[in-house]
């Protein structure tokens, strides 16, 4: 059902180019140099209005662009392909866009799988931060027997900040990286730690909690 909807929405998207193609008019050679000559003929009034070509100059350009316009006035009309002639492209784009996305989407698709329910979702999630939370508990305890400036401390700092960043929980991360870079001091950290005090300070500027 759904490709039926996504055909109904490319024939709303393409009917405006549609009907916009059924108006486009071709201009032929000699209709298109007859606007020119007759442009170029007003352009030449003007100059001499303004002075700045002498009546001599305009007399001679006049009649030579009079005697090209003349010339092709007379000149027979070259057959021109009316646009209703490819006026089937843009409806054919109708069908044929959804048909390619389909044909895009199928290979790796599983179209036929149910939607799965919110209930499991959500308590995914809940059991998810029940383990993270659980699994920092474990990292404070282990962090609190080491020697606070040993390198293994630094360490259980970083997977403290990493694990707090991965929570949502922008300050606690700065603070856990704050106390890693303390023990000894790491450019990618410090870079890391900034980025953590950008987004506290933003949620707490609007009043939200840090991600």
């Amino acid at each position: 059902m759904i490709w039926i909807g996504f055909i109904v929405l490319s024939m709303i998207v393409m009917t405006p180019f549609v009907v916009a193609q059924g108006r486009i008019r071709l201009r032929g050679r000699r209709e298109a140099a007859l606007t020119l000559y007759r442009a170029q003929l007003t352009e030449l009034e003007l100059e001499g209005e303004r002075g700045r070509i002498g009546p001599a100059e305009q007399s001679q350009a006049r009649l030579e662009i009079e005697r090209r316009l003349l010339a092709m006035a007379a000149a027979p009309e070259q057959a021109l392909p009316r646009a209703g002639r490819i006026g089937w492209v843009l409806p054919s784009l109708i069908v044929l866009l959804p048909l390619a996305a389909l044909a895009l989407y199928l290979p790796g698709a599983t179209p036929n799988m149910p939607a799965a329910p919110l209930a499991p979702r959500i308590a995914a999630a809940e059991e998810q931060l029940q383990q993270e939370h659980a699994m920092l508990a474990l990292l404070r305890a282990k962090i609190g027997t080491l020697d606070p400036h040993s390198e293994q401390a630094r360490q259980g700092y970083i997977l403290m900040g990493n694990l707090q960043a991965g929570m949502g929980d922008a300050a606690a991360a700065s603070a856990a990286w704050g106390k890693a870079l303390a023990i000894r001091p790491d450019p990618k950290l410090a870079a890391l730690k900034a980025e953590a005090d950008k987004a506290a300070a933003a949620a707490a500027k609007n009043g939200a909690p840090a991600q």
